[in-house]
């Protein structure tokens, strides 16, 4: 199984949290919030430990489960403390009114990070297409971008370790269209859809 480091105390860092012991991961909650971080921390049970903010992570894979405003500054806060680990972007940068993204070009969050980040580290864009309830309740597909084979091939064994199929896209110029496809979640829930209790996932042909 994998050692897990998270860095954030929402939600999303909540319901991973849960999946990651429920799969026998080792997990280490971070948060500015030290007594937040703890609080998670018991929550989740399973023998989660805390740990000090801005300080290396303990887990060989780093999941940024923050805002999308805030991933890049806290990979540049962590800086060298990051070297050689899996960085995990889950984030998504939606504009104000949910029908375009917050960066103009073809960039992507997970892309800012790595140039943040310590040149031994990798990141890894997943997660992001995924509503939390249904991450919480559901067994969606995780599609997942990344340069580094071994990086990827790290997150892909911890997704499965969640009783979830991982799914790779390409390379991390491809987490752009991965921002993409979770705007059209966003666009389906409002309409096609017209709730949040879906996931977007692969369908195979029988051979």
């Amino acid at each position: 199984m994998s050692n897990i480091s998270i860095i954030g105390t929402g939600n999303m860092a909540r319901t991973i949290g849960a999946r990651a012991i429920a799969g026998g991961n080792t997990v280490e909650v971070m948060g500015r919030d030290q007594s937040r971080a703890a609080d998670l921390a018991k929550a989740l049970g399973g023998g989660a430990t805390t740990g000090e903010w801005g300080t290396a992570p303990a887990g060989d894979i780093v999941i940024v489960a923050l805002l999308y405003d805030g991933v890049v500054p806290v990979v540049t806060l962590y800086g060298d403390a990051l070297a050689g680990k899996v960085i995990v972007d889950i984030s998504n940068p939606f504009n104000s009114t949910f029908d375009g993204l917050a960066h103009r070009e073809e960039t992507s969050i997970a892309q800012e990070a790595a140039k943040a980040a310590p040149a031994s580290a990798s990141v890894v864009k997943a997660f992001n297409t995924i509503f939390r309830h249904v991450l919480e309740k559901g067994q969606p597909d995780v599609f997942i971008a990344g340069d580094d084979a071994q990086a990827k091939a790290g997150v892909e064994a911890f997704v499965k370790s969640l009783g979830l199929r991982p799914l790779d896209v390409g390379g991390l110029k491809m987490a752009h269209w991965l921002e993409g496809a979770g705007l059209v979640t966003v666009g389906l829930a409002n309409h096609g859809v017209g709730n949040l209790d879906f996931a977007l996932s692969i369908t195979e042909l029988p051979v």
